[in-house]
């Protein structure tokens, strides 16, 4: 590649990396810089060091909203990857129903978050909801989904589970990827349709994904605010759907207390850093035992 295509790439990366500059890092250094100060927009900041920090410790509420967002990422993330995975092994046939799928699949994603929110409101109303009156025309249980602690907990996985439209995307594409004739060759050697699957196309599909895993992660990290917000404003108490995004709300723009607020997500950052890398280490672990080296 020689100078000039270089410098057209650069050229067309420009507008990328000026939005990245400007809409990530500066906010987050920003971010991090501010968690070392009390200030509620009324006093000048005033410098307090780590007290942030060693209140954010021994503070039960965030304690909780901690819990919460760990548990949500433990069961959102697996049922996301499971469900794009799925979704894009069927849609990867020929049928007259794929354009169509594809659609469906994208609604929930494409659809604002508050909107979204009040429309599983709607379903989840114990009393009217129909997701409730299915259930009791079953004959299963028909759990308070919004002043019980655990059911509200599933309430706000279920609403995250459906809204996988673009890492099924994703997967479809690392599916279509995958040579056919890989396929073949293990067919010859006489293996059968799960072990193909196993062994020669999850192999290959595996960065994209780590990529759906990452993305999911950091989602599930900050997503949960609308349906927490909206739907269970944060409980049923003592605070069951209190997810860090909430805690951070509540006291930057409520208690006006923007150092703590700052310094819990500069937490929330840190963790999701290490769920990314322990994740990515897990992939690393599963190619080298099959042989096919890292990921990226």
């Amino acid at each position: 590649m020689d100078t000039g295509d270089r410098l057209v790439l650069w050229l067309m990366a420009t507008p990328f990396l000026v939005g990245v500059i400007a809409l990530v890092l500066v906010p987050a250094f920003g971010s991090l810089a501010m968690s070392f100060y009390e200030w509620d927009l009324v006093r000048p900041p005033r410098f307090v060091g780590s007290a942030n920090l060693r209140e954010l410790i021994d503070d039960p509420i965030f304690r909780i909203s901690l819990r919460n967002s760990l548990l949500y990422v433990a069961a959102a993330v697996p049922i996301r990857l499971l469900g794009a995975l799925g979704i894009a092994l069927v849609l990867h046939r020929r049928g007259r129903l794929r354009a169509t799928g594809r659609v469906a699949v994208l609604i929930p994603s494409v659809m604002p978050d508050a909107a979204y929110a009040l429309v599983w409101l709607w379903i989840l109303n114990p009393v009217y909801g129909p997701l409730n009156l299915a259930l009791g025309a079953a004959g299963l249980p028909t759990p308070s989904w919004l002043t019980q602690g655990t059911p509200a907990r599933w309430a706000v996985i279920i609403m995250g589970a459906f809204q996988l439209g673009e890492g099924a995307l994703i997967a479809l594409i690392a599916r279509s990827q995958v040579p056919q004739e890989l396929h073949e060759i293990a067919a010859i050697n006489g293996a059968g349709r799960w072990s193909r699957c196993v062994r020669v196309t999850l192999p290959i599909m595996a960065p994209a994904l780590l990529l759906i895993v990452a993305r999911d992660t950091i989602l599930s990290l900050q997503a949960t605010f609308a349906p927490a917000l909206i739907v269970t404003e944060g409980g049923p108490p003592p605070y069951a759907t209190t997810y860090l995004p909430l805690f951070v709300f509540r006291n930057a723009f409520e208690y006006l207390r923007y150092g703590y607020a700052s310094a819990a997500t500069a937490v929330m950052l840190i963790v999701t850093a290490s769920i990314l890398w322990l994740q990515y280490r897990a992939v690393v672990w599963w190619r080298g035992r099959l042989g096919l080296g890292h990921p990226a």
